[in-house]
């Protein structure tokens, strides 16, 4: 077995290798419905109360390996079924109520929601307390505790409620698909829609590259993930597959940090453009921002669009780390460059389900971009590539004030301070994820959000300058 961090991912991986597999096959249509068996071979329950509910979950992991409900345009979807172990959320008494004669938390409550039993110990009417927190800070024994259920906690946003049948909901209107309730799920019932049929059907079509060539184009924050091998077995195993060419999206990363270092210093002020689920809060949450967003593609997109241009025949596959993605690819300005996305989960599924030990092969080379273009990996390393940018501009006058943002919270405190016109600096870089990229919620493993990796890999091609990663192209340098 890989690395997980957890049986829930490895369950999730089990799910898509077995898809995956019968894909390549080409039998999948037929063997469906056997796939739960497949996986839970014996007739005794591993995770459920019965081998009946454990298979209809399964059944419900199949369809969302295969890309799930069609009708719901977000790629994270609640499985209703396997949604029923966590309590109600809101706010509880707890154990700690000493039955107190000065009833504080009843004062302040504004619905009449708590009452006393004999004892004096308080009782909170869930159908009329309305979650304000009142009684839980005038508690003075803090006996009133607020209980939230993992993906509410995970989701800082506030996407996620409690539908009136107990499940997990998610309004898409809130929702930027950023994963984090993915991963922090215990029981798995929240997941990302796979496009991995859509990739092996690719891939298919391609008859060895000879129909159109199929470019994987793949996140810097590989070098933080697939621990167990070196990063060269890796692009030879994405080569196995069936991919033509292997390249970096940090190429694209030097193509904007280039471009957006020069329109920052033009307008003055700016927000980055690199991480979708980013962008999308910012479209959804802060509105009068969004003038402020750099004009440029996100490097996948970015260097998706030169390798089109390139090559107009050619499907491009992006690889990474992150769900949002998934809802990137999708959108009008980028579908054009961008044929589909898996992450390193995925792509760890598509090895195996091709038997391919990636410990065995031959290091491939993976040498596009510059020190900077990788680091946009990890939290700070766009503001550095920027900083990177003003120089080889020559715009050393204009004073850059980075503020990067580690994780959507970070995120949320620049913007209301820039959209009341007290910014903290001129450059917000927005990660959604806490660390930036190595922290996505597509991450092999999530115990390896580590920065030294990625820096690294980035100095492994210290030599280059921005410049020289894209003069080699000849792209980027009149944007």
């Amino acid at each position: 077995m890989r690395k997980f961090d957890t049986k829930v991912q490895y369950l999730k991986y089990k799910v898509l290798r077995a898809v995956a597999k019968h894909a390549w096959k080409g039998d999948l249509l037929e063997k469906v419905v056997d796939i739960p068996k497949e996986i839970i071979p014996g007739g005794t329950p591993t995770m459920r109360c019965c081998i009946y509910k454990e298979r209809a979950i399964l059944a419900e992991r199949v369809k969302i390996a295969m890309g799930g409900d069609k009708s719901n345009p977000n790629v994270i979807e609640v499985i209703d079924i396997a949604c029923d172990e966590c309590p109600a959320s809101g706010y509880q008494v707890s154990d700690a109520c000493r039955g107190c004669l000065a009833h504080r938390c009843e004062d302040v409550c504004p619905k009449d929601a708590i009452t006393f039993d004999a004892q004096h110990k308080a009782h909170i009417d869930k159908a009329k307390c309305i979650n304000c927190g009142r009684c839980a800070q005038a508690c003075q024994y803090s006996a009133i505790i607020n209980r939230k259920r993992p993906c509410e906690n995970a989701c800082k946003i506030k996407a996620i409620s409690m539908a009136d049948t107990g499940e997990a909901k998610i309004d898409n209107n809130k929702c930027i698909s950023c994963g984090a309730c993915v991963y922090q799920c215990p029981f798995g019932a929240i997941s990302d829609k796979s496009f991995i049929l859509n990739v092996i059907d690719i891939i298919n079509k391609s008859d060895d590259n000879s129909k159109y060539k199929v470019y994987a184009v793949v996140a810097p924050s590989i070098a933080s993930n697939f621990t167990y091998a070196k990063l060269g077995q890796v692009i030879t195993g994405i080569e196995k597959l069936g991919f033509f060419h292997v390249v970096e999206a940090a190429l694209g990363a030097d193509m904007v940090a280039y471009s957006e270092s020069k329109e920052l210093a033009e307008k003055g002020f700016l927000t980055s453009s690199c991480c979708p689920a980013f962008v999308d809060y910012v479209h959804k949450s802060f509105p009068k921002m969004v003038q402020h967003v750099s004009h440029n593609l996100s490097p996948a997109a970015t260097i998706a669009k030169y390798i089109k241009e390139t090559d107009p025949k050619c499907k491009i596959v992006f690889i990474g780390p992150c769900t949002a993605k998934k809802m990137e690819f999708q959108l009008e300005h980028v579908r054009p460059y961008i044929d589909s996305v898996i992450t390193f989960e995925e792509l760890q599924a598509l090895f195996d389900s091709r038997d391919i030990d990636i410990t065995t092969l031959e290091e491939g080379v993976l040498d596009n971009a510059s020190y900077y273009g990788r680091i946009f990996a990890r939290s700070g390393g766009l503001s550095d590539a920027v900083a990177q940018g003003l120089k080889e501009h020559g715009l050393t006058d204009f004073e850059l004030k980075a503020v990067p943002c580690d994780g959507i919270e970070q995120c949320r405190t620049a913007l209301l301070k820039a959209q009341a016109g007290k910014p903290d600096g001129n450059f917000i870089e927005g990660m959604a994820c806490v660390g930036g990229c190595i922290g996505g919620a597509g991450c092999l493993t999530h115990e390896a959000k580590n920065k030294a990796d990625v820096d690294k890999y980035g100095r492994q091609a210290m030599e280059k300058t921005i410049s020289d990663a894209i003069s080699v192209y000849n792209i980027g340098k009149d944007n």
